[in-house]
């Protein structure tokens, strides 16, 4: 049996034994996620894989580890105003539901303690982890803030930032990315605005509800020397019963890169593990959400905080 029928196989006999694709109830999402795992892992090892299949890499997915990086370490050390209590408020017995409506209620929130004038530019201190694949948003564990997945800039964060019309501010620096061949005395990449950077390339954007072509203007250069005074990262919320009931945490911090003073959070959560169509229960894409305000973008969020100097 080939590797595609199997998952094929595998998928079927977890929509059966939940009766016509309808999960159980009497399950946690993470007693649900533990079960299919077993289930697919054991369906794995009697397949006979081809070269090149990646079908059972969910298998070896690992929890995510906030400290792996020089970057989480320092989120996670950030001393906020307003911490999440050690005591969730759980109660033995409450619902994923009644759990997640708690700590909504109770810990949610966007919370601004001061705000700046005339900002040209800011440090993405922790670009945000991508989904790069499907497993990862299957996953109960493996990605560290999935609230974060859903409404933070990820990918080519220096058009939501820099560019015309969604950019604002004049300069987006960030970490070098591993993966560049780094000269030994740059440490950043800072993108900024150069309206000869790219002739004729046009950006997709709107203006006043108008979707209009405007010109590309966001150039890049690595750099040894940070300009940015403001800077935001983000860390993941990780307390017993959060993920075994299908919750994750997460929040935006944004300092004073000078002072390491705190000027806002932005804190809300996210909840799967009851979804049909995936076979472990989980689809952290359409997680549902704290409420309309919790969608907000990142970067609108940080506008609200850090104003930018212009507004074009």
């Amino acid at each position: 049996m080939g590797i595609h029928k199997v998952i094929m196989s595998f998928g079927l006999s977890i929509v059966l034994a939940g009766g016509s694709g309808c999960v159980s109830l009497a399950e946690t999402p993470g007693e649900r996620f533990d079960r299919r795992m077993k289930e697919f892992a054991a369906t794995c090892a009697q397949a006979k894989l081809q070269p090149n299949d990646t079908a059972c890499d969910i298998l070896e997915l690992k929890p995510a580890d906030p400290l792996a990086t020089e970057e989480g370490r320092f989120a996670h050390s950030i001393k906020i105003p307003n911490p999440v209590p050690a005591d969730s408020g759980y109660k033995p017995g409450m619902t994923p539901e009644e759990y997640f409506n708690h700590l909504c209620k109770t810990e949610a929130g966007e919370f601004i303690y001061k705000t700046v004038e005339n900002v040209e530019g800011l440090y993405m201190m922790r670009p945000r982890e991508s989904a790069k694949n499907d497993y990862l948003l299957e996953h109960l564990y493996a990605m560290e803030d999935p609230y974060g997945l859903a409404v933070g800039v990820r990918d080519s964060p220096q058009d939501y930032f820099v560019q015309p019309a969604i950019g604002k501010y004049q300069y987006l620096e960030s970490p070098l990315p591993p993966s560049s061949k780094r000269e030994a005395h740059h440490q950043y990449r800072r993108y900024y605005r150069d309206e000869k950077a790219h002739p004729g390339r046009r950006f997709n954007t709107a203006i006043n509800g108008q979707f209009v072509h405007v010109p590309y203007i966001v150039a890049m250069a690595d750099v040894s020397i940070l300009r940015s005074q403001y800077g935001y990262t983000w860390r993941g919320i990780t307390r017993p019963h959060d993920r075994e009931l299908g919750i994750a945490g997460g929040e935006l911090i944004i300092l004073d890169l000078q002072s390491n003073e705190v000027l806002a959070v932005r804190r809300s959560y996210v909840r799967s593990g009851s979804v049909r169509n995936s076979p472990t229960g989980v689809w952290w894409l359409t997680a549902g959400k704290c409420s309309k305000e919790s969608l907000k973008m990142d970067a609108q969020f940080i506008n609200e905080v850090l104003k930018p100097a212009s507004q074009e």
